[in-house]
């Protein structure tokens, strides 16, 4: 999935980054007020990646497939398990080729009567298509889609089992959307690419699970679990919820994780946020591994090949996402 955009808005972005990056400088005396000790629940990192391994085990998870059929029971099971209420929308998009694909986007809440809320999301899906693989026999050949797909559902089914037995001090939605990674391939995009990527995001943009649906924020995880994985500032994050992208990025620096959560810009990603932000007008960002100059644009070398195996699929990242995740979600009752 994922084209990129370019904006214009640099200088916007230079304000946001410098905010990020400086503390705050006043002639006022020193903060007395006293907050409340946060306690976090752990998140467990085998457990994560054993829900990675799981979602690959089904094959990849091509809309319309048996594998996504199976996959989607296991996700929606799994779900009703941990959360307090378990949605799932049945739906229909057209694909750029006109193929009709049946989605389901499944959503589990937490806290569901507190109208204090956030959401926290990934896509389930897998690409049918191994577009970029430096191999153009296997061009035509669907992919595992480990870390591009199941490395942020796996994160988000962890935290999911953590809330079960933690209860949240506000609502959490999670939801794992479908139908995200079904776009033109390499040779058949336009330049801006059209709007057939995010395709589960954004029906659930147009039709919320809950009527009037409400959310201070929503945060995406996107590949999210290569070994040494880089998380820039992604660019339409920064424009539309920059205070947010502060808040993360500053929780994963006191975590002592400031390595992976790098306080630097990176592009322009058309992902499920992007279309959240446009359509629901909900501020969302994303937490996606970019890699400035690859051969990819933005990202690994193995995206959208053959190469997204479990093999590449690291805990300590699953760990590190998954502590600044839930950081973030107990904070908000502070």
């Amino acid at each position: 999935m994922h084209m990129i955009r370019k904006s214009s808005i640099l200088l916007f972005i230079i304000v946001i980054l410098a905010s990020c990056g400086t503390k705050q400088q006043s002639g006022s005396k020193t903060e007395t007020i006293s907050k409340k000790k946060i306690e976090v629940p752990a998140f467990n990192a085998d457990t994560a990646f054993a829900f990675v391994k799981a979602q690959t085990d089904f094959g990849p998870r091509v809309p319309n497939s048996q594998a996504a059929k199976e996959c989607a029971i296991w996700l929606t099971k799994t779900m009703e398990r941990f959360a307090d209420t378990t949605i799932v929308q049945d739906y229909k998009s057209y694909a750029y080729n006109g193929k009709s694909l049946k989605g389901q986007n499944i959503i589990g809440s937490f806290n569901p009567e507190n109208p204090k809320r956030i959401f926290l999301c990934a896509h389930w899906d897998s690409r049918h298509v191994a577009d970029h693989d430096p191999d153009e026999a296997n061009h035509n050949t669907p992919i595992d889609g480990a870390n591009d797909g199941a490395s942020g559902v796996g994160a988000l089914l962890e935290i999911a089992r953590v809330l079960s037995s933690n209860t949240p001090p506000i609502g959490v939605d999670i939801i794992l959307f479908d139908l995200e990674d079904y776009g033109p391939p390499q040779g058949a995009q336009s330049r801006d690419g059209g709007d057939y990527w995010g395709l589960g995001s954004q029906y659930w943009s147009k039709n919320p699970h809950v009527y009037n649906y409400k959310a201070k924020y929503g945060i995406l995880l996107d590949m999210v679990g290569d070994t040494d994985a880089r998380f820039l500032m992604e660019g339409f994050s920064l424009y539309h919820a920059p205070h947010i992208v502060k808040k993360v990025w500053e929780n994963a620096e006191k975590m002592g994780y400031s390595d992976y959560f790098v306080k630097e810009k990176g592009g322009y990603i058309t992902d499920d946020h992007y279309y959240i932000n446009e359509i629901a007008g909900i501020p969302t960002i994303d937490i996606i591994h970019l890699v400035p100059d690859s051969r990819n644009g933005s990202f690994v070398d193995y995206w959208h090949t053959i190469g997204d195996t479990l093999g590449n699929i690291d805990p300590q990242t699953l760990k590190v996402v998954g502590e600044v995740v839930l950081q973030t979600v107990f904070e908000e009752g502070n």
